[in-house]
Formats: structure tokens, sequence, C-alpha cells
């Protein structure tokens, strides 16, 4: 199907660009969402003559996103989940999750804005970008750790994940202490009980 983009997206093209895309995208998601429009005659001249104002209103929307952009880039926020030893986390930090701590941070994000290219599994640092604007992209740091005090130490650089081995002394077997002479258990009564 063919559309006009009312916005840049990012694969797609820039705003006033017709493209060709699968039927189901765009009438699931890119006419709902407002960010398209079928390529018929009417809507094209609707577009060139609203042209102007979707500049204008997009501008505005940069300018704003650039704002937020300053403030919020190279911020760290902290997300504590359950873990293995091994640093492995028992699920993945979903973009959802993500989203829930900038927003308590004190920015306002939905989760669409989140742009995971990997899921979060084990604890540590993540870098993970946030596309507060289709032009505007911050990155952030997040910190996925077990506790307060664990997420404190990561962000120093020290590594809480590793495994450290401890020594288990094992009992040694030692024949002697278990077997009399005569290579039998139990010693005397053994003795006696086959003489009986």
């Amino acid at each position: 199907m063919q559309v006009i983009l009312l916005q840049r997206l990012g694969r797609l093209g820039q705003m006033g660009d017709v493209v060709n895309v699968k039927d189901g995208y765009a009438r699931n998601f890119l006419l709902p969402q407002k960010k398209a429009l079928r390529a018929t005659e009417a809507n094209r001249k609707q577009f060139e003559s609203q042209r102007a104002q979707l500049e204008a209103d997009n501008l505005a929307h940069k300018s704003e996103a650039d704002a937020v952009a300053k403030k919020l880039e190279n911020q760290s926020f902290t997300a504590i989940r359950t873990a293995g030893d091994t640093g492995q986390l028992y699920g993945s930090v979903s973009t959802r999750d993500i989203a829930d701590v900038v927003s308590a941070g004190g920015f306002t994000i939905n989760r669409n804005q989140v742009v995971l290219e990997k899921p979060i599994k084990n604890l540590g640092l993540h870098d993970v970008k946030i596309a507060l604007h289709p032009e505007v992209v911050v990155k952030v740091s997040l910190n996925v750790a077990r506790s307060e005090d664990e997420a404190a130490r990561q962000a120093k650089g020290e590594d809480v994940t590793l495994v450290r081995d401890e020594k288990i002394e094992l009992e040694t077997f030692d024949p002697d202490s278990v077997f009399e002479e005569g290579g039998r258990a139990g010693g005397e009564e053994a003795d006696e009980a086959d003489k009986g």
C-alpha cells in the first residue's frame, strides 16, 4: 500500500515522502497512529495544503525534545531485579520497565520511545537509547542490580557477578579407619558372626 508520511520515520523516509509499505503495517500502525495517510489524490492535495502547519508542528515538537534531551543525556537510572549468582536475571528488563524507571526519575516517556537493540537479561550497566522525537535520540545508562548497595558498587566499576571459588575441603576416604584386620567391616563382631 502506498502511504504519505506525516512525520519522519527512521527506515521509511521523511515527512511528505510517498512510500510502499505492507498493508498490515499501514492499517495496524501507520494509519491509526496518524503517522501516515493513504496515498490517494484527495489525501495528497490535503497534505500539500497542510504541509506548512505539519512542518511547524514537527519543528515545535523537535525543539521540545531537544530541551528534554539536554537534561536526559547521560543520565543514569537503576533497576532492581532478582538474579542468580552468575548475574543472569530471572526474566528480562522490558521497554515498559525502562520507561517506568526513567519516569520515576522525573522524565515523562512511554515504552514506545525506548529503543532496545537486544533484551537486557544480565546484571550490569547497559546503554539504552530513548527516541524523544524521530530526529532526537538520547542515550542513558541503566544500572541493573539486585540491590541499591550492589548498584552503587557497580556504578564504581566493581563486577558484582564474579563467582568466587571457595575451596571445599573434602574428607578423604581412609580405608584403615573403616576396615579392621581381615578386610571386613565391623571388626570383632563380624569375626564372631563368621564363626557362629
